[in-house]
C-alpha cells in the first residue's frame, strides 16, 4: 500500500497548478496571442513552468503507484502528460505557442477532471 496522504498532497499541487494555467490561459484566444506581446510571452513561459510541475509531479504518483492506478483513466494519455516535462524543459527557446495552447484548450480540462475522479476513487477506498 502506499501513503494517501503523500499522493494526496501530490495531487493537491497537480490541481493548484491547473488552476494557474486556468487562470493565465483566460485571455487566449489562438497560439498566436502568446507570442504577440511580452504579456504573451509571460504568460506562455508560467503556463509551461506549471506544466513541468504538473508532469513532475504525476511521474512521481506514477513511481509510488505503478500503472494500475493510471490505467483506470484512459482518457488521459499519460505519457503525455510525464513526457511535457522533459519537452519544455530541454527545449525551453522552441516552446511551440500551439502546443501549449492545444494543452489548455482541450487537455486541461479532461486531465482536471480524471484526476478529480482519481483523488475520489483513491480517498473512497
Amino acid at each position: 500500500m502506499y501513503d494517501r496522504s503523500l499522493i494526496l498532497e501530490l495531487l493537491l499541487e497537480v490541481e493548484e497548478a491547473i488552476r494557474r494555467i486556468e487562470r493565465r490561459f483566460e485571455d487566449i484566444a489562438q497560439p498566436d496571442d502568446f507570442m504577440a506581446s511580452d504579456e504573451g510571452i509571460d504568460r506562455l513561459d508560467a503556463i509551461s513552468m506549471m506544466l513541468i510541475a504538473i508532469s513532475e509531479n504525476i511521474r512521481r504518483i506514477h513511481k509510488i503507484v505503478g500503472d494500475e492506478l493510471f490505467d483506470r483513466y484512459p482518457d488521459v494519455n499519460w505519457s503525455d502528460v510525464k513526457g511535457i516535462r522533459n519537452i519544455l524543459a530541454h527545449d525551453y527557446f522552441d516552446i511551440d505557442p500551439e502546443e501549449v495552447y492545444q494543452i489548455c484548450s482541450t487537455d486541461i480540462a479532461v486531465l482536471k477532471r480524471e484526476l478529480e475522479k482519481m483523488r475520489y476513487d483513491i480517498f473512497q477506498a
